[in-house]
């Protein structure tokens, strides 16, 4: 139970954030796009009356969530060099997140994703992406010396579907790698966008050997082993842990998350609200557990750090899932703050 978090003190609490931002640069790399959502729940697309527009993309929603909660970062990607893609690279800079790593292709129109909410408030998708700009991002449009900088480089997989994205995927994770970059990696699966499963499995697979930190869902469990039972541990262990890996986390919506490293592994409760729109929630969880991570890299060895890290990270998730949108409803550090002491009266924060 949330209730029975007991905080750290303040010499080595997880949301100790120092000064120095770029000593603590976590880049992104991948698509951004926009989110047109409904603006009434528990109707299909074409019921739909109006949508409300609104910038999104998992690995942009991650770094503007680290920024809004005090960190630093900065995204890798491409725009269409059309209105929208103007408007999405001047939202990353009202975010304070640095969008030098942003391009621009007068050859292909930015992403559009519409979402139905369904009455239980979960989603799906419809995309326009045939190509979107985001897809034709070349290696050589890469900013080295960003990537260079970043303590923290973090990717989905939505970048690896098609070339010539791919391909600067895998230079971008190389020069980050050899810089001494953690890389952290959230598949995001959005099977409608791949070939067939089978082309999926295989793209999310072809990288994850790679990765220093792995955030994934239970239903993604399922998808990538097969295994109709994601609570097992064993079948996390044996088929998705291997032995680069520094921390796995699976999440489990508003139930929390799970985490496993060589050492040790647990369970951390969620913070109950009431959900209207679960868009962004996983990429908030994300942000809020990098913004930890980069800050204090003894999360990998220290539980009691880490599972306040991943109570900070579902408070994360639980704030944006009472907004409608991804971007618009990320959440500052005062407003997840707030909500644990209201949920965990315990909880002190070390600012």
């Amino acid at each position: 139970m949330a209730e029975d978090y007991v905080p750290c003190d303040s010499n080595n609490h997880a949301l100790n954030m120092k000064e120095g931002a770029n000593e603590s640069l976590v880049v992104c790399f991948g698509e951004m796009l926009i989110d047109f959502v409904p603006t009434v729940g528990g109707v299909s697309l074409a019921e739909a009356p109006t949508f409300k527009k609104a910038p999104g993309g998992a690995p942009a929603n991650v770094a503007v969530c680290i920024s809004k909660l005090g960190g630093s970062s900065a995204f890798i990607g491409k725009l269409g060099d059309d209105d929208f893609g103007y408007m999405l690279s001047d939202i990353l800079k009202q975010n304070n997140v640095d969008n030098s790593g942003v391009r621009f292709d007068s050859t292909a129109r930015t992403a559009l994703a519409f979402i139905t909410l369904r009455a239980d408030g979960e989603r799906e998708f419809l995309f326009f992406r045939h190509p979107s700009a985001d897809m034709l991002l070349q290696e050589s449009e890469l900013d080295i010396n960003l990537l260079e900088q970043a303590r923290i480089f973090h990717y989905g997989s939505i970048s690896l579907i098609s070339e010539p994205c791919r391909s600067s995927h895998i230079a971008a994770m190389r020069i980050a790698k050899k810089s001494g970059s953690i890389l952290s990696y959230d598949p995001n699966l959005r099977l409608a966008l791949w070939p067939s499963a089978e082309a999926a499995r295989e793209g999310i697979m072809s990288i994850w050997e790679q990765a220093d930190v792995i955030k994934i869902s239970e239903e993604e469990i399922t998808f990538l082993t097969g295994c109709d039972d994601h609570t097992d541990d064993k079948v996390v262990l044996d088929k998705l842990f291997h032995p680069n890996l520094k921390l796995l986390i699976v999440t489990e919506g508003s139930e929390g998350c799970r985490y496993y490293t060589k050492e040790f592994k647990g369970r951390v409760p969620g913070v109950k609200v009431k959900p209207v729109d679960t868009t962004g929630a996983g990429d908030a969880f994300v942000g809020g557990m990098l913004s930890n991570l980069a800050f204090n890299l003894n999360l990998f060895e220290d539980e009691k750090l880490l599972r306040e890290a991943l109570l900070f990270a579902n408070a994360c998730g639980a704030v944006t899932v009472t907004e409608r949108g991804a971007i618009p409803a990320l959440p500052t550090k005062e407003a997840v703050l707030k909500l644990l002491g209201k949920v965990s009266p315990g909880w002190k924060a070390q600012t």
